[in-house]
């Protein structure tokens, strides 16, 4: 895991706890998300690894890349809110 995302898992398990108290709170309106929540911290985690494209972070994950972007966005802005 830590050579992934460069995150032990201990350490994933406290972020995906901090965003998913945060989501907890907010009304959910429109459709369910195609991804878990611990699947929009990989990708962010990949994403700051890597350096990637929001195009090529997209192709891995079979969204398009403005997609990507508003999941890496959204667990950015969750992230640093903490």
């Amino acid at each position: 895991m830590k050579r992934l995302c460069g995150v032990r898992p201990d350490t994933f398990s406290k972020m995906v706890e901090v965003v998913r108290s945060l989501h907890r709170t907010k009304q959910k309106t429109g459709r369910p998300g195609k991804f878990s929540l611990e699947d929009q911290l990989l990708m962010t985690l990949e994403y700051w690894r890597e350096y990637r494209t929001y195009f090529h972070i997209g192709q891995s994950w079979g969204v398009n890349e403005s997609t990507a972007y508003r999941i890496i966005r959204k667990i950015e802005d969750t992230l640093t809110y903490f």
